[in-house]
């Protein structure tokens, strides 16, 4: 294991953390100093000073190996929810430790899940740290680290293969070098098309900002307690919905659209599944909140349905009303979408319509060669066909996901669930959804579960983040020393 090279790299990742609680800092000074701007100024100085030191006493390398590459993954998230972490923890209030590293894991794998009750209670500086987690966790901060290397450098193409998910190069292939680019420009420009467009639908430019963070990078945490609710706008909504569609698909599709001028990407067969399957389910939610009279029209019906649905789907977590008063099957409905969230490519999380496409045709030849043994049968995705090397791994990751959901569900009932969340919370959390159901819906909160559980639901955030390999890959690097 190459220490200076891993060293190098996760300072990278620090120091672009270090950006953005300076640029609290600033936010801090302009609304007049308020009660962050210390916590923040000494977080930053901290995070600074650790990202800084390899650059100093470390001499530059470019060599790099598979252990060396998912050791730069693991910690360079790791160290930055620890960082992360600091502001809120000195700041004080409802910040214990383990509610500070909570929010700052959630923060940074745009989950969303929070332990405030009250939102607006944080200072103006501290809510757009918030909302900056949200951002760099959205991009990556090893997308951001790849940004800055060299496009020559054989680091950057280790990094690039590994950081990004195989089923997100599969379709608008291009060469890593590109991969990243492509990836960041649509994450930027959907940034700020989102910013205009709540600035222009009458959202305050602050609000507008800290919202634009989470909606590109479908994370869900909001300068409002409320959530989107607080604006009671069908129009910001609406624009809301745009935008976490948007985000929840691959970005190749998007920059394919507006740099070749043509809608051809759009027929693309996993975005067509995505999109029938949102119909589908925003329908029966919505029929089943108008007959269950949860909502006096159809319209608030449709909106309500579709928002929530889209938000869940799109692992944003927003919201514009209190799904914990909703019956059983719209409530099954948001579990459903949250299991399987969006596309690959995009910064979704969750399983992916990409891996439950390849196993629904994986299935479906497997019965056709049961029923003709001597025929020839193909697994096809748009063009594609798929080989067994490439379907089993897809297979095996939804076996693990699943199974990590019911561990998870398990340890926090050894733990003591006393409210009951350990299968939903589980599946929320690892699926990087963040609200689920009841009291930890899309207007509650997690504040109230104890701090065992807390750390469980951040270990399936991280988990949910990176898609499970990177983290067992140098779990076993550790205690495998033949690896």
């Amino acid at each position: 294991m190459n220490l200076k090279v891993i060293s190098r790299n996760v300072g990278v990742a620090l120091l672009v953390s270090a950006l953005f609680m300076l640029l609290s800092v600033v936010v801090s000074l302009l609304d007049g100093g308020d009660s962050a701007l210390a916590p923040l100024l000494i977080s930053f100085t901290l995070t600074f000073i650790f990202g800084i030191f390899p650059f100093i006493f470390v001499r530059k390398t470019a060599q790099i190996s598979l252990k060396d590459g998912y050791m730069i993954i693991f910690l360079s998230w790791l160290l930055s929810f620890i960082f992360g972490a600091l502001p809120y923890a000195m700041w004080g209030g409802p910040f214990t430790l383990i509610n500070a590293w909570f929010e700052s894991v959630s923060g940074f794998t745009t989950t969303g899940a929070t332990i405030l009750e009250d939102v607006e209670a944080l200072p103006k500086s501290l809510l757009f740290w918030r909302a900056s987690t949200h951002f760099i966790g959205g991009l990556g901060v090893v997308v951001f680290l790849l940004l800055i290397i060299p496009t020559s450098s054989p680091v950057r193409l280790r990094l690039t293969n590994m950081e990004l998910s195989s089923l997100s190069r599969d379709d608008y292939r291009s060469r890593a070098n590109q991969t990243v680019f492509i990836f960041a420009w649509v994450y930027l420009g959907l940034a700020a098309g989102a910013f205009l467009c709540f600035w222009i639908c009458g959202m305050p430019a602050f609000d507008a900002i800290c919202h634009a963070f989470s909606v590109c990078a479908t994370g869900g945490f909001s300068s409002r307690t409320l959530s989107i609710g607080a604006f009671n706008s069908p129009l910001i909504s609406v624009v809301t919905m745009v935008f976490m569609f948007l985000a929840s698909i691959h970005f190749g599709i998007i920059f394919m659209v507006l740099v070749r001028r043509t809608l051809r990407p759009l027929h693309n067969a996993v975005l067509r599944f995505y999109v029938v399957s949102l119909v589908v389910i925003s329908l029966i939610t919505a029929l089943s909140l108008k007959l269950q009279g949860i909502d006096a029209s159809w319209g608030g019906a449709l909106l309500d349905g579709s928002f929530h649905v889209l938000s869940y789907a799109s692992t944003t977590g927003f919201a514009i009303s209190d799904n914990a008063t909703w019956p059983a099957l719209p409530c099954f409905m948001l579990a459903l979408v949250s299991l399987v969230c969006g596309c690959a490519g995009s910064t979704t999380g969750g399983i992916k319509v990409d891996r439950v496409m390849v196993l629904f045709k994986a299935i479906h030849m497997q019965i056709q060669k049961n029923l003709y043994p001597s025929s020839i049968f193909e697994v096809r995705m748009g063009r594609r066909i798929l080989h067994d090397e490439e379907i089993y791994p897809q297979v095996l990751y939804m076996a693990m996901f699943l199974l990590l959901i019911a561990l998870s569900s398990i340890f926090c009932m050894l733990a003591g669930d006393p409210y009951g969340h350990a299968l939903t919370g589980s599946l929320a959390t690892l699926s990087n959804v963040g609200p689920s159901l009841g009291s930890i819906g899309s207007m509650g909160n997690y504040n109230a579960e104890p701090g065992v559980l807390k750390a469980i639901f951040s270990a399936n955030m991280f988990l949910g983040r990176v898609e499970i390999y990177p983290i067992f890959a140098v779990l076993s690097s550790i205690f495998n020393r033949k690896y």
